[in-house]
Protein backbone atom coordinates (compact mmCIF):
# COMPACT_ATOMS: atom_id res chain seq x y z
CA UNK A 1 0.00 0.00 0.00
CA UNK A 2 1.47 3.40 -0.97
CA UNK A 3 2.47 5.89 1.70
CA UNK A 4 -0.43 8.21 2.55
CA UNK A 5 1.79 11.35 2.40
CA UNK A 6 2.79 10.35 -1.12
CA UNK A 7 -0.88 10.10 -2.16
CA UNK A 8 -1.71 13.48 -0.62
CA UNK A 9 1.33 15.09 -2.28
CA UNK A 10 0.57 13.54 -5.65
CA UNK A 11 -3.09 14.55 -5.43
CA UNK A 12 -2.08 18.13 -4.51
CA UNK A 13 0.12 18.34 -7.61
CA UNK A 14 -2.59 16.89 -9.85
CA UNK A 15 -5.22 19.28 -8.48
CA UNK A 16 -2.87 22.25 -8.99
CA UNK A 17 -2.16 21.27 -12.59
CA UNK A 18 -5.80 20.52 -13.43
CA UNK A 19 -7.29 23.63 -11.75
CA UNK A 20 -4.76 25.79 -13.63
CA UNK A 21 -5.88 24.15 -16.87
CA UNK A 22 -9.60 24.42 -16.02
CA UNK A 23 -9.26 28.13 -15.20
CA UNK A 24 -7.47 28.69 -18.48
CA UNK A 25 -9.72 26.66 -20.77
CA UNK A 26 -13.15 26.16 -19.14
CA UNK A 27 -13.94 29.12 -16.86
CA UNK A 28 -15.05 32.08 -18.95
CA UNK A 29 -15.43 34.53 -16.04
CA UNK A 30 -13.17 37.59 -16.66
CA UNK A 31 -12.72 37.97 -12.88
CA UNK A 32 -10.49 34.87 -12.79
CA UNK A 33 -8.19 35.86 -15.65
CA UNK A 34 -4.62 36.46 -14.57
CA UNK A 35 -4.88 34.09 -11.62
CA UNK A 36 -2.00 31.70 -11.01
CA UNK A 37 -2.44 28.64 -8.80
CA UNK A 38 0.58 28.64 -6.45
CA UNK A 39 -0.14 25.59 -4.32
CA UNK A 40 -2.68 23.13 -2.98
CA UNK A 41 -3.04 21.72 0.54
CA UNK A 42 -5.07 18.51 0.71
CA UNK A 43 -6.22 17.18 4.08
CA UNK A 44 -4.96 13.73 5.11
CA UNK A 45 -8.42 12.20 4.56
CA UNK A 46 -8.51 13.73 1.03
CA UNK A 47 -11.87 15.38 1.79
CA UNK A 48 -10.80 19.01 1.42
CA UNK A 49 -8.37 20.93 -0.76
CA UNK A 50 -7.30 24.51 -0.10
CA UNK A 51 -6.15 26.03 -3.36
CA UNK A 52 -3.80 29.00 -3.06
CA UNK A 53 -3.64 31.55 -5.86
CA UNK A 54 -1.83 34.76 -6.71
CA UNK A 55 -3.02 37.69 -8.73
CA UNK A 56 -1.03 40.07 -10.91
CA UNK A 57 -2.93 43.07 -9.55
CA UNK A 58 -2.31 44.49 -6.07
CA UNK A 59 -5.64 46.32 -5.98
CA UNK A 60 -7.93 45.12 -3.20
CA UNK A 61 -10.98 45.42 -5.47
CA UNK A 62 -9.38 43.05 -8.02
CA UNK A 63 -8.58 40.60 -5.23
CA UNK A 64 -12.20 40.64 -4.08
CA UNK A 65 -13.49 40.21 -7.65
CA UNK A 66 -11.13 37.28 -8.22
CA UNK A 67 -12.23 35.61 -4.97
CA UNK A 68 -15.90 36.07 -5.93
CA UNK A 69 -15.24 34.70 -9.43
CA UNK A 70 -13.48 31.64 -8.02
CA UNK A 71 -16.27 31.00 -5.52
CA UNK A 72 -18.83 31.26 -8.33
CA UNK A 73 -16.82 28.81 -10.48
CA UNK A 74 -16.15 26.30 -7.66
CA UNK A 75 -18.98 23.95 -8.72
CA UNK A 76 -17.77 23.81 -12.33
CA UNK A 77 -14.14 23.39 -11.25
CA UNK A 78 -15.02 20.61 -8.79
CA UNK A 79 -17.15 18.66 -11.28
CA UNK A 80 -14.46 19.06 -13.96
CA UNK A 81 -11.84 17.82 -11.46
CA UNK A 82 -14.08 14.85 -10.65
CA UNK A 83 -14.05 13.73 -14.27
CA UNK A 84 -10.30 14.29 -14.70
CA UNK A 85 -8.92 12.80 -11.46
CA UNK A 86 -8.95 9.08 -10.77
CA UNK A 87 -10.25 9.30 -7.19
CA UNK A 88 -13.31 7.99 -5.40
CA UNK A 89 -14.57 11.34 -4.06
CA UNK A 90 -13.57 14.80 -5.27
CA UNK A 91 -12.49 16.96 -2.32
CA UNK A 92 -14.36 20.10 -1.28
CA UNK A 93 -12.51 23.13 -2.70
CA UNK A 94 -11.56 26.27 -0.81
CA UNK A 95 -9.80 29.11 -2.63
CA UNK A 96 -7.42 31.31 -0.66
CA UNK A 97 -5.23 34.15 -1.85
CA UNK A 98 -1.52 33.39 -1.46
CA UNK A 99 -0.18 36.32 0.55
CA UNK A 100 3.45 35.15 0.33
CA UNK A 101 3.68 36.36 -3.29
CA UNK A 102 2.48 39.84 -2.29
CA UNK A 103 4.84 39.83 0.68
CA UNK A 104 7.81 38.89 -1.52
CA UNK A 105 6.95 41.64 -4.01
CA UNK A 106 6.77 44.20 -1.19
CA UNK A 107 10.19 43.11 0.12
CA UNK A 108 11.64 43.47 -3.41
CA UNK A 109 10.11 46.93 -3.68
CA UNK A 110 11.61 48.03 -0.33
CA UNK A 111 15.06 46.69 -1.28
CA UNK A 112 14.93 48.54 -4.62
CA UNK A 113 13.96 51.77 -2.85
CA UNK A 114 16.92 51.38 -0.46
CA UNK A 115 19.32 50.89 -3.39
CA UNK A 116 18.00 54.02 -5.10
CA UNK A 117 18.74 56.10 -1.99
CA UNK A 118 22.37 54.90 -1.77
Amino acid sequence: MPDKRYRVGRLSQEIQREVDDILLKRVRDPRVQGITITGVDVTGDLQQATIFYSLLSDKASDGQKAQTGLEKATGLIRSELGSRLNIFKTPELIFERDRSVQYGSRIDQLINEMHKRD
